[in-house]
């Protein structure tokens, strides 16, 4: 195939597009399939995974490679990734183990250089992990999210959709639906508003979704009963969805930091 440099390496297994590059030095390793118009760079490195259409995985990347977890005895597992992913420099994305037996990947995400994303895990659609992010296995990570530089991620946890992670966090809580979150351990700084606008939510939904945060967390309510006031008070589905989140939460939601503070932020 003329879209497949000679220097690269192709296990017999694979299954490529004729329309996919594969670039020097590329290694597409055992089970790997490569989906129309996926570009892969330099020595990258697939296996194990089925990668959509239009994907790019830039020079020296690891795509499929085997978990990190001393659990691990080679069983025959994968890597599922959506369309038209951006996989830059350095960034390492694990197969799955027997727990789950993949980690599935959503469309249009961002992996920026060095990130990390362990086995096991769900990564939804459009979510953007900046450099050095490092994600333990079994993370669920909603759609549009954005996670800043060198924040980690606790194993098991779930981060729900259009959140956004301030740099250098590091979290070890559920972070609801629509939040804003930071610190060492990281706590819940608001909404995030001007995320929600530029997603084109509607103002009455963004109101009520301000409305449901500050009830639940501002309110000086156990949470239980700030929940049970919000469903009586609110009709909105974003708000719904946001409270299903937080009943799902096995290892605790995060919440703001105590004080004024939390509480001018929270409006914002």
């Amino acid at each position: 195939m003329s879209n497949i440099h000679p220097t690269a390496v192709v296990h017999p297994s694979a299954k490529i597009d004729p329309s996919a590059i594969i670039g020097p030095y590329a290694v597409i390793g055992e089970e790997a399939v490569i989906g129309a118009g996926t570009s892969v760079g330099a020595h990258a490195v697939v296996e194990f995974a089925t990668l959509g259409q239009n994907n790019r995985l830039h020079p020296g990347c690891y795509v499929g490679t085997a978990p990190q977890d001393l659990k691990y005895a080679g069983e025959r597992t994968r890597l599922v990734m959506g369309d038209r992913n951006t996989v830059r420099e350095c960034v390492t994305l694990n197969r799955g183990t027997s727990a789950h037996g993949e980690t599935r990947i959503g469309s249009e995400c961002l992996f920026m250089a060095y990130s990390h994303v362990a086995h096991d895990c769900t990564i939804g659609n459009g979510v953007i992990l900046v450099n050095s992010v490092a994600v333990a296995g079994h993370v669920e990570i909603g759609d549009f999210t954005v996670i800043g530089g060198l924040a980690a991620i606790h194993q098991f946890l779930r981060i729900g959709k259009y959140c956004m992670l301030g740099g250098g966090s590091m979290l070890n809580k559920d972070v609801p639906h629509f939040c804003t979150c930071q610190g060492y351990p990281a706590v819940l700084r608001g909404l995030n508003g001007v995320g929600l606008r530029r997603a084109g939510f509607a103002r009455e939904s963004v109101s009520a979704i301000k409305q449901a945060y500050k009830t639940l967390f501002l309110s000086g309510l156990r949470l239980e009963e700030a929940m049970e006031r919000v469903r009586r008070e609110s009709r909105d589905p974003k708000v719904a969805e946001m409270l299903d989140f937080i009943a799902g939460s096995k290892k605790g939601v995060m919440r703001p930091a105590s004080g004024t503070e939390a509480k001018e932020e929270a409006v914002l």
